[in-house]
């Protein structure tokens, strides 16, 4: 029966949908076929002009990178210091532009539009949906930097604070809530509506960002380009943002596991943990969003929280709250001061990294939200980000950050030298070393960064697939695809591990997000001009006492709520 499979490949090639059912019922019938064949047809899903120069990027710089080694620092860190010198007001300009746009679409009459049709229900509950967002945005980074951004903030506080001084330890942990607050989750705001509204409000298939550019849509060769380079920078975007978060936290992972066990700290067992991490990356995304990504998700966000509480409870819980209090209060106070701050300066510096990291994972969090948002108004979903993504942030930095500066502040052991000479994991390693239990204390800590970063490089991975495919009609990507983006994570995080320090990983996350900052200024037009040229504003169920087709087609319609005239503009047209 060799040769009747090869017909169907043959016959099937242009038709992937038939080869899929062809492929079934040969499985069905056990008649024998080339599997391999089978294979080629699925090759046929990639979108070659996306797929191939972005993976071809990322090797090159690979290359370079392990070439380079530990020579490449000094280099880098210059090629950060002059973006942020000359660069930096862009990143803070969108970010501002981004915001504002955002919370005025939210109070206006647009944000009672709802993401789905008029009598659409919430997919998932407020708490879920906004447990799903949190677990799904972060990963182990914030485990670590938690910890070491108000150590390094303490030493170089924003004027007019001194280092040391109490004014800095109680602004310490406000700062690193900023970078981590309701700017940064605002970010990932414009992808998600873009996405979303179009998916459930208008029906059209979106798969990546460029499908829901309106300016893009058209088959002319100049909007083609247009829109395969959108996805190629996002594309390179991702990788880059995922990449340097591999590559910072597999050694803080290492080292603590090292700590706990008394295993060797060095090369050998880094790679030990990037071959772990890569089996399990790819069994997650070889199974695909059910088999695998899905029950990773359910399980790091309570091991986090779990974490979160013993620290609070064995620790200087009264401190932690106390600080916590005082910084909230610093935060209101010096938000537009941050968000508008262009001095150069060491916390200018980590604002424009977190600018350029957040700015990287805009696409892949912009899709997975819109997916789990029908239902809901664009006001509920632009809260609803602040709020739990927000406060799941602010809770890592008031514990894990408010204990490394009470161990610092009250003498127990100098975390600043250990940061300053040695760096952020044996940083980390000795506060976790400094808790009760210590190795079982450890062990959590590395089992929870482990999944954190199985939940987001397995999902980034999936997406990244899906951006690189060619339509694919509600079918999963194909595993050569999702395979091929695991390979590039984990060689190319490795390659930052090789050149080593955390300004190098700075500056990969800095220029990685750069490109996309036009993208985002594409997106927003987007979404003024489709809620500005909606025929009509669908209010929210509960808003209204009836549905949009049960209102009498006249030119006025009188709101059931605010006694408000709503024209709409196909009524018009009828007249």
């Amino acid at each position: 029966m060799t040769s009747l499979s090869s017909v169907f490949v043959y016959n099937l090639q242009s038709n992937q949908k038939y080869a899929d059912f062809f492929e079934k019922q040969l499985k069905k019938s056990g008649m024998r076929y080339h599997k391999r064949r089978i294979i080629i047809l699925r090759s046929k899903l990639i979108n070659k002009w996306v797929f191939v120069p972005t993976v071809g990027l990322f090797l090159m710089a690979t290359l370079v990178l392990m070439v380079g080694g530990k020579g490449l620092q000094a280099p880098l860190s210059g090629l950060l210091n002059w973006i942020n010198l000359k660069l930096g007001w862009l990143y803070l300009g969108i970010y501002i532009v981004n915001f504002v746009f955002l919370i005025g679409l939210a109070f206006s009459h647009y944000g009672k539009i709802k993401i789905g049709k008029p009598n659409d229900k919430p997919m998932y509950s407020g708490f879920k949906w906004g447990a799903m967002v949190f677990a799904t945005a972060i990963d182990a980074s914030i485990m670590m930097l938690s910890i070491t951004d108000p150590l390094t903030f303490i030493q170089h506080p924003a004027a007019p604070l001194h280092a040391y001084s109490k004014g800095a330890y109680t602004a310490a942990v406000a700062y690193g809530q900023f970078n981590w607050g309701p700017m940064a989750w605002m970010m990932f705001a414009p992808a998600a509506i873009l996405i979303g509204y179009l998916m459930y409000r208008k029906g059209q298939p979106v798969q990546k960002l460029s499908d829901g550019i309106a300016m893009l849509d058209g088959k002319a060769p100049l909007k083609k380009f247009l829109s395969g380079l959108v996805n190629f920078l996002v594309v390179v975007g991702i990788i880059g943002g995922v990449g340097s978060s591999i590559g910072m936290e597999v050694p803080i992972t290492a080292k603590a596991f090292s700590s706990a066990t008394g295993v060797k700290y060095g090369l050998p067992l880094e790679l030990g943990l990037f071959a772990i991490l890569f089996v399990l990356f790819a069994m997650t995304v070889f199974k695909g969003l059910n088999g695998g990504i899905d029950r990773l998700s359910q399980a790091h966000i309570w091991l986090a929280i779990g974490f979160l509480v013993l620290i609070l409870a064995v620790g200087p819980t009264r401190y932690i709250i106390v600080n916590q209090a005082k910084s909230l209060g610093v935060f209101v106070q010096k938000f537009i001061p941050i968000a508008t701050n262009t001095t150069p300066s060491v916390t200018q510096q980590d604002t424009i990294f977190y600018w350029g990291w957040w700015l990287s994972y805009m696409p892949v969090m912009g899709l997975f939200i819109a997916k789990i948002s029908r239902g809901r108004t664009i006001r509920q979903l632009l809260f609803g980000m602040l709020l739990y993504g927000f406060t799941g942030c602010a809770l890592f930095y008031a514990v894990m950050g408010g204990y490394a500066l009470w161990l610092q502040q009250n003498g127990v052991i100098n975390l600043v030298h250990i940061l300053n000479t040695q760096g952020q994991a044996a940083t980390i390693a000795t506060v976790i070393g400094t808790l009760p239990m210590k190795q079982i204390m450890t062990l959590l800590y590395c089992a929870s960064c482990f999944i954190f970063l199985a939940t987001t490089i397995s999902g980034s991975a999936y997406i990244l697939s899906s951006f690189t495919s060619t339509p694919l009609n509600n079918r999963e990507p194909s595993r050569f695809n999702r395979m091929t983006w695991v390979v590039v994570f984990m060689i190319f995080a490795f390659s930052l591990v090789l050149v080593g320090g955390f300004n190098v990983i700075q500056t990969i996350s800095v220029i990685a997000g750069f490109p996309l900052i036009g993208v985002v200024v594409i997106v927003l037009i987007s979404i003024y001009r489709l809620v500005r040229r909606d025929s009509e504003l669908v209010f929210s169920p509960s808003e209204t006492d009836m549905s949009l087709d049960e209102l009498p087609a006249t030119v006025e319609r009188k709101s059931a709520i605010r006694g408000k005239l709503i024209l709409s503009p196909r009524n018009l047209a009828n007249d």
